[in-house]
């Protein structure tokens, strides 16, 4: 069984990069659409860039998509989240800019945005990627790691100098509405001097202390402080859901992250695709859902969000 939205839903903000007001549109998508999202602003070359492993590009600080026509959409890893931490498997996502709006910094907007309106299903059989065998990348210390696992899982860590975040580890298995419930109000978060340093080179330009945690050492400088005492490491294992989403298909695995980013995680994905015997596409039962994200999320999980 498949699951889209059962009506469109807006929402509008800045990019956090450029800064630029945009607008998305979440729309429903027939069986096997999968994840596209369509550049409604271009005005040369096919507009609908892929949701997909292959399609992403290399750049600091989010995760950019570009299709074979050069049209790119950036910052897609909180939607993606959302769509994958509500087990939604197809979507038509319509931006009117080069980036997906950052919002609060984390995926609950889209959460409560999608619930809302609410899901529907299509008995068309969902199918997922079963992880056989372990599949390991590894860039100066920062690792991430798949291994097979009955359902999704994810084990995250982070180390940090500044006393306000430190060290930081957290384990979930994705089933029960997990994502909304632990993770999808976590936002971004940075040091004060990155945001010196990115603002100096063009970057975080629509970034303010409300779509973002930041920190200078001791001290959490947003407004409010932290939503989690661990918020960090719960936006960490946020964005590895949306980036694992790039697969195209659930995945069956256990995910560990040890100071992975956004590149990391989709060169995880390259290797999981490009080694023999590592990987399997299988047809869902009953079972294999119940243990998928997503599955028995209503709008009455709202309030886990509120």
């Amino acid at each position: 069984m498949q699951t889209t939205l059962k009506t469109p839903v807006t929402l509008t903000g800045a990019g956090l990069h450029s800064g630029r007001p945009a607008r998305i549109t979440l729309a429903p998508a027939a069986a096997n659409h999968g994840i596209v999202f369509r550049r409604t602003d271009a005005v040369e070359g096919n507009p609908d860039v892929p949701a997909r492993w292959d399609a992403t590009q290399h750049v600091p600080l989010c995760t950019r998509l570009v299709n074979d026509e050069g049209v790119s959409i950036s910052t897609v890893e909180h939607v993606m989240a959302a769509l994958a931490g509500l087990g939604v498997h197809n979507a038509l996502i319509e931006v009117g800019g080069p980036e997906v709006p950052i919002l609060d910094g984390s995926a609950a907007p889209f959460v409560k945005a999608i619930l809302k309106v609410g899901l529907q299903h299509d008995e068309a059989p969902l199918r997922a990627y079963r992880v056989l065998k372990p599949v390991e990348v590894e860039h100066e210390g920062a690792v991430a790691r798949l291994e097979p696992a009955d359902g999704l899982h994810i084990d995250f860590e982070i180390d940090f100098s500044d006393a306000a975040i430190g060290r930081q580890a957290r384990s979930l298995d994705m089933a029960n509405g997990a994502f909304v419930h632990q993770l999808c109000d976590s936002r971004t978060f940075c040091r004060r001097s990155d945001v010196e340093a990115m603002r100096a080179n063009g970057l975080a330009l629509g970034g303010t202390m409300e779509n973002a945690v930041v920190v200078d050492g001791d001290d959490v400088l947003t407004l409010g402080g932290l939503r989690h005492r661990d918020e960090p490491v719960r936006h960490k294992m946020l964005d590895a859901l949306g980036d694992l989403a790039l697969a195209g298909a659930p995945i069956l695995g256990r995910y560990t992250g040890v100071r992975a980013g956004h590149t990391l995680t989709n060169k995880l994905l390259r290797a999981l695709f490009a080694t023999p015997g590592a990987v399997e596409v299988v047809t869902c039962g009953a079972e294999e859902q119940k243990r998928l994200p997503g599955v028995g999320v209503s709008l009455a999980d709202l309030d886990a969000v509120a």
